[in-house]
């Protein structure tokens, strides 16, 4: 049995770690990376620190609108499966890539599998909403992270393939989390030991409208203490294009991190805000309080258990809610306990012995 991983932006190759390991010692595993993500320091870098195979095919897409990159896919990843004739194929998240590797292998009549399954934010403004919901009605089988993820699901009528395994990210944070204990970040060690605020911002809503850009940027210098930005390729292009400064007093910028050196600088850092799906959720399973500039989340759980909170319509906000949040103590585990790969692995090849 063969069974072919389709990748291309950065939380899915961070997915893609434990998987590859789950899969490959009980049956032919391969890897597509479709190049969503084509900047080394958001692609290639994973595959070395997380230690995941080499991608057995790079398609090399790039950077397009969603109707062209998603287009492009399409095509090319119809030639790859023609040419391996995979059992089954797994696709992660709700990325373009996502939706094409799920569209490609429906209509070729190969068995889709799709990890991360049941997430709604219901905000149909948002291009992942649609690719997550139309993922899942394609796929055979749903591998949900959440008891919500589940129940969103059976609402949609797809309870009978859909089956909760937990949160494979858990898996790789909490592995990733012991290995750099006790080392720091160099991006760290500028701020020598006082409290710092680390930020992340890419999605299109927040970096292409120059006066948001510029309430988020001003939120951040609201805040008490420094903020080191990773600022991702979009957002300096975006910012160079409307003439806006990303360094400036209280913001410090630098090129996105790797996997393990984005642990370290959330184990660093005293709070987090962000539009990243991943890293509000990698700051709560480290207990980091969390602001997400948007309207809405797919994970919900951790706003109601008290570790983030919502600045969307008002980013010039984020200082006066990252001071509000309880900072409630949990030990709630919504997202698994880091077995989530072994469990998935186990659905999925349980799922095609009975097909």
């Amino acid at each position: 049995m063969k069974i072919i991983s389709v990748v291309g932006a950065r939380p899915q190759f961070v997915k893609l770690a434990p998987m590859a390991r789950a899969l490959s010692s009980r049956c032919r595993h391969s890897v597509v990376h479709t190049g969503q993500h084509y900047d080394p320091n958001m692609s290639d870098v994973f595959f070395d620190e997380l230690g995941i195979p080499r991608p057995d095919h790079h398609l090399d897409v790039g950077s397009a609108s969603h109707g062209a990159q998603t287009g492009r896919m399409l095509d090319q990843l119809e030639r790859v499966f023609a040419a391996e004739h995979p059992g089954a194929v797994l696709v992660y998240g709700d990325t373009n890539s996502t939706l094409a590797a799920a569209l490609a292998a429906v209509k070729m009549h190969i068995p889709v599998m799709h990890l991360e399954a049941g997430l709604r934010s219901f905000n149909r403004a948002m291009p992942e909403e649609h690719n997550r919901v139309m993922t899942d009605h394609a796929s055979d089988l749903c591998l949900a992270p959440t008891e919500l993820a589940m129940h969103n699901l059976a609402n949609e009528g797809l309870a009978s393939r859909s089956v909760l395994v937990g949160d494979v990210m858990t898996d790789v944070l909490f592995g990733v989390r012991d290995r750099v204990a006790g080392t720091t970040s160099p991006l760290a060690l500028e701020f020598d030991g006082a409290p710092f605020t680390l930020a992340t911002l890419h999605r299109p809503a927040n970096t292409d409208d120059p006066a948001r850009l510029e309430d988020i940027l001003r939120g951040l210098q609201a805040l008490d203490g420094p903020t080191l930005l990773l600022a991702h390729p979009r957002l300096r292009a975006k910012a160079a294009a409307a003439g806006i400064a990303l360094d400036r007093p209280g913001i410090v910028t630098a090129d996105p991190a790797g996997y393990p050196d984005l642990i370290r600088l959330l184990l660093a850092a005293d709070s987090v805000v962000t539009d990243s799906g991943g890293l509000q959720k990698e700051a709560f399973l480290l207990r980091r309080p969390c602001v997400t500039v948007r309207s809405d989340t797919e994970w919900t759980e951790t706003i109601d258990l008290g570790w983030n909170t919502l600045a969307g319509d008002h980013p010039a906000e984020i200082a006066a809610r990252l001071a509000n949040l309880p900072r409630t103590p949990t030990e709630e585990a919504p997202y698994g306990n880091g077995t989530t790969a072994a469990r998935a692995a186990e659905a999925i090849l349980s799922s095609l012995q009975e097909a």
